[in-house]
């Protein structure tokens, strides 16, 4: 099968990790596979090449009636494509390239920008000229029922899919590998190190989970805790925006700004749990990496994340933007060694039970073998 992915960006991001999870597994089992994107810097190109894509380019829209980007589609028996710019586009531009017929759209998130009256008015003309949608939760395939007039019957919910090796293998590392990482962070042995993993946007609330971390910090006992920020903001200044918040709360010490990084298996497994305030969430891939790992999930009681976070038995969930009850749970965690193996252990187990990569990728095949897409017109 020719399948072409179109995403709006190729950096590091859930929708794009997920999308290389895709593409690995669709490459492996024999399809041909090509991948365009429309904005930032690509950094993850090399790693779709080397997960067999046959082709990563970056293009425009205005290239989609005259250039590459119309002949790829003309290419392609299916055309998947990611992120709501990408949906959009690439679903008018197929259409009018007489593509339609196997074309898919994956909603990763509940953008919010749907709940504006003629954006949900359009996206609910446009956003049905994909045969099928896939939406990544339930959660997720009620709000684009709602505010992007997709009639659930339109849907096929399909969870994210994760490789537990990286992250179970790096948990097993011998001590002295974790001690090594932390005192390259600057983290001591004793500390108790909470870790967020996601980009510096609005969405994620680095300004709510920084003011939590600085009243846990100067809470009795809160001097042992360690906030480690992983990841930048490729479009914006929300990195710049949370180094200044934390010098203003005085904790821009223990706050360590990590950076995107490569090797976040290891960075993970060199922390003691993992925190997130998100103010929405589609689902969270990252979720899936720390539970993976055998770390307690810190998040917010919002949208998709209790289909992921077990409140309880995989981790502790408290309402958004509440920066006390943040506090409250941190301290918690902190506080009690055992209560984190028990999460940790029970979400390592969920991830193994209910978010399979085999899974994610032959359900995704089957959406696309049901499609029954015209012949190709040619190369």
């Amino acid at each position: 099968m020719r399948i072409l992915h179109a995403i709006t960006t190729l950096d590091v991001g859930g929708a794009e990790m997920h999308l290389l999870a895709q593409v690995r597994g669709q490459c492996a089992r024999g399809h041909s596979v090509r991948v365009v994107y429309f904005k930032g810097q690509g950094t993850l190109a090399p790693d779709f090449l080397s997960a067999g894509a046959e082709r990563v380019e970056r293009s425009s829209f205005a290239d989609g009636l005259l250039g590459d980007l119309r002949a790829n589609l003309r290419w392609a028996q299916i055309t998947h494509t990611h992120l709501l710019k990408a949906d959009m586009g690439v679903a008018v531009l197929a259409t009018l390239a007489g593509r339609r017929a196997g074309l898919v759209s994956s909603k990763h998130n509940d953008e919010q920008v749907l709940t504006r009256p003629l954006v949900s008015l359009v996206h609910g003309l446009i956003g049905r000229l994909p045969r099928r949608t896939i939406p990544l939760s339930d959660h997720v395939a009620r709000f684009i029922e709602r505010h992007g007039r997709i009639p659930q019957a339109r849907q096929t919910r399909i969870y994210y899919g994760l490789d537990p090796t990286p992250f179970e293998q790096a948990a097993l590392a011998a001590p002295e590998v974790r001690a090594k990482l932390r005192r390259s962070l600057g983290i001591g042995d004793d500390e108790v190190v909470f870790t967020c993993v996601a980009r510096f946007a609005p969405q994620k609330a680095h300004a709510v989970l920084l003011r939590a971390f600085a009243r846990a910090r100067a809470s009795e006992g809160g001097a042992r805790l360690r906030l480690l920020l992983v990841g930048d903001d490729p479009f914006g200044e929300g990195r710049a925006r949370a180094v200044a918040l934390a010098h203003e709360l005085g904790v821009h010490g223990p706050v360590v700004f990590a950076g995107i990084r490569r090797d976040v298996p290891q960075v993970l497994a060199a922390s003691d749990a993992f925190v997130m305030c998100s103010l929405w969430e589609g689902l969270g891939l990252v979720f899936l990496e720390a539970m993976a790992t055998g770390l307690p999930v810190l998040a917010t009681r919002v949208s998709a994340v209790p289909e992921v976070v077990e409140e309880g038995r995989t981790g502790l969930l408290v309402p958004p933007t509440d920066a006390d009850a943040l506090c409250t749970a941190m301290l918690r965690l902190a506080e009690d060694a055992e209560l984190r193996r028990a999460l940790g252990s029970a979400g390592r187990e969920r991830v193994r039970k209910n978010f399979a990569l085999e899974r994610m990728i032959e359900e995704t095949l089957r959406v696309y073998s049901h499609l029954h897409p015209e012949p190709p017109r040619g190369r």
